[in-house]
């Protein structure tokens, strides 16, 4: 750009105040200086900017023009100066948030309704990620905060927890164990077991193996699943059962029913996750919001 905005604000000044110790007073500096930009404005552009009368400074053809267009670049730069505060401050700006299919009936239309509430000049984008794809599609940028069920473990990324859901037994609505409020761990012994993913290799490490492991239950897994819903849908097929979080239950298609699993205290713990290295205002606020919803569907 060949002239300075400094020099663009000076020169608006004068023209609408049609006097240069009028302008200087507004601008809170000397006379002569801004008597200086201005000659300095009109060699830039090659013409006269103003007429200057015993009353004071008239803008000439040349000056209406500038005055025009510079008003509207002050008008730019200062919308772009508030969007970047805004952005700073956590006003305004753009957030991906992904999460667990599982989580979506049970958790979307409480969280959605409360970060707009919460975040009403964000614009807020919604991305479906499994336990297997949720560490890269962070990694990559192409969400800047998911909500986790396994917690990911990347040292590349920070988690905090904003949640948790209980365990849940999943069965064919015509089993035998669907008759009961609340099944025994200790029934489950030699069924066959539909496994979720755990994000260790070793899958005698994740939550459901520990639970059977107490209780010296071994289970028969005939079957291990990206996806929450994808375990429902082979219970539903009849290849066997399935533990999982019971925000499963929002989804569950007829002819599949979760009861509670006696003595099991283990919970799917839910977590916020995010880069190192992102330097986002809106993380906090949306780690505020996820902890109001998820506090709320436990106590319901």
């Amino acid at each position: 750009m060949p002239y300075e905005f400094k020099s663009l604000r000076h020169f608006v000044a004068v023209a609408e105040a049609g006097s240069v110790g009028k302008a200087a007073q507004q601008l809170h500096m000397a006379q002569p200086p801004l008597s200086v930009h201005i000659r300095n404005l009109e060699t830039q552009v090659g013409a006269a900017l103003f007429h200057r009368e015993p009353g004071g400074m008239r803008l000439t053809d040349a000056g209406s023009a500038l005055y025009v267009r510079a008003r509207e670049a002050l008008a730019l730069a200062n919308e772009g100066f508030e969007s970047a505060r805004a952005i700073a401050g956590g006003r305004r700006g753009r957030l991906v948030v992904g999460y667990m299919f599982s989580l979506g009936y049970a958790w979307l239309p409480r969280l959605v309704p409360a970060l707009r509430v919460a975040l009403p000049n964000v614009e807020l984008q919604f991305v479906e990620m499994s336990a297997r794809t949720c560490e890269a599609q962070i990694l990559s940028h192409k969400v800047t905060i998911g909500l986790c069920m396994p917690q990911p473990t990347h040292a590349d990324l920070v988690t905090a927890f904003v949640g948790s859901e209980p365990l849940r037994l999943a069965m064919p609505s015509n089993a035998r164990l669907a008759r009961l409020s609340a099944v025994p761990v200790a029934r489950l012994q030699g069924l066959r077991l539909i496994g979720l993913p755990t994000l260790k290799e070793d899958a005698d490490t994740s939550l459901v193996a520990s639970l059977l492991r107490r209780h010296q239950v071994s289970m028969q897994v005939v079957e291990r699943v990206e996806t929450v819903h994808a375990a429902i849908a082979l219970v539903l097929a009849g290849e066997g059962l399935a533990i999982v979080p019971a925000c499963a239950a929002a989804g569950a298609p007829s002819g599949v029913v979760l009861r509670p699993l006696q003595d099991a205290p283990e919970r799917f713990d839910v977590a916020a996750c995010w880069r190192r290295d992102l330097a986002s205002p809106l993380v906090d606020p949306f780690v505020a919001v996820a902890r109001a919803v998820f506090g709320s569907r436990a106590e319901s």
